[in-house]
């Protein structure tokens, strides 16, 4: 999944539209459920009225909000608000006379008659909706905030994902191509071969990598595809032991999310083993709980280990950062083994 920093911030609408139709609806209600309980045919009138102002508050909280409220321009807005409310009322009571014309009860034209107890009445509820409709503009406004807030915090985070990438792979590119030069300073036949097989990790990198995820069945290929180019330099003392369990297949993934631990195993590890080099490999992903454990011999000390602990293993530390909730990665050394333990709930991803 691909992010695109210049698109368009989709507002929520959803909670808008709810909040505009209870300014619409709350009179009504509030009238229904009091002065007229037992009259139900005149909500639908209060109901059509209250429909009939929708666009005016509607203006009001456009203008207001951003082109006055936003800019400071309060003594505008006190303006505004109050010429606003004088043409609301003035309109209101013209919709009310054309409402006097329909048959009423004598309690019914009370309520819409033009009178000093109607006015107190409407002047309320008038303050009321353009309170609300101020009040709406800034959740919409709060709401449009915080959808731009996590766009570019996601964009952030695929952007921050692909630098760390493009950090990985010259650094995997360097040292393989150490290892090429190695085979073909010595005049070895393996190294075509080598150049042939990282020609197609390259390739991977290249054509498969560019989205947020792959199958892990991807990632497994170009572990095996990495371990095959690495054997090459060795002779038969390596011993390798690659084995993994996994649930799906198709279980999404980060790509090239485990590789830097296979090649700090052979970087950091066989390459500088006199005696009986070995590399374990392990990897399961089973209910959403993957682990990755990478066992390589060593004759460094502890404190050399961790001094070496540079691009490749720190890059895999902020990626998880940036990735997941829920992980941990242990690096240990147990006299000349060196154990990097991974373990990643895969359902915590950010």
């Amino acid at each position: 999944m691909e992010y695109d920093n210049d698109r368009p911030v989709r507002p929520n609408y959803r909670i808008e539209i709810f909040y505009w139709a209870l300014l619409i609806l709350i009179n009504p209600l509030v009238n229904s459920l009091t002065i007229f309980f037992y009259d139900t045919g005149i909500w639908w009138v209060l109901f059509i009225v209250n429909l009939i102002m929708f666009p005016a508050y509607l203006l009001y909280a456009n203008l207001a909000g951003p082109m006055l409220l936003l800019r400071r321009r309060y003594v505008f807005f006190i303006l505004l608000s109050f010429l606003f409310f004088l043409v609301a009322l003035t309109f209101l009571f013209a919709v009310y006379s054309l409402v006097l014309k329909f048959p009423l009860s004598a309690f019914e034209k009370f309520y819409f008659t033009y009178s000093r107890s109607t006015i107190t009445r409407e002047c309320l509820w008038c303050i009321l909706n353009m309170a609300l409709a101020i009040a709406i503009f800034f959740i919409r406004k709060a709401l449009d905030e915080k959808d731009l807030l996590h766009h570019v915090q996601r964009d952030n985070t695929f952007f921050k994902l692909r630098y760390l990438r493009a950090r990985l792979n010259p650094h995997f590119l360097f040292n393989t191509l150490n290892n090429i030069y190695s085979l073909a300073k010595d005049k070895s036949d393996l190294a075509p071969e080598s150049i042939l097989r990282l020609s197609k990790i390259l390739r991977f990198m290249l054509y498969e990598t560019g989205g947020a995820y792959i199958a892990i069945e991807q990632e497994l290929k170009i572990i095996s595809d990495y371990i095959a180019l690495e054997k090459l330099r060795y002779d038969d003392s390596l011993r390798i032991n690659f084995n993994y369990d996994i649930e799906d297949m198709k279980q999404p993934l980060p790509p090239l999310l485990l590789i830097p631990l296979v090649e700090n195993a052979f970087k950091h590890g066989v390459s500088e083993t006199r005696d009986h080099p070995f590399i374990d490999i392990h990897l399961s992903a089973n209910r959403h709980q993957l682990k990755f454990l990478v066992k390589n011999s060593t004759d460094k000390s502890a404190e050399e280990v961790n001094a070496t602990e540079k691009i490749g293993l720190s890059n895999l530390r902020r990626q998880l950062e940036l990735l997941y909730k829920d992980y941990s990665l242990a690096v240990e050394q147990y006299a000349s083994v060196f154990t990097a333990d991974l373990k990643i709930n895969l359902s915590s991803h950010v």
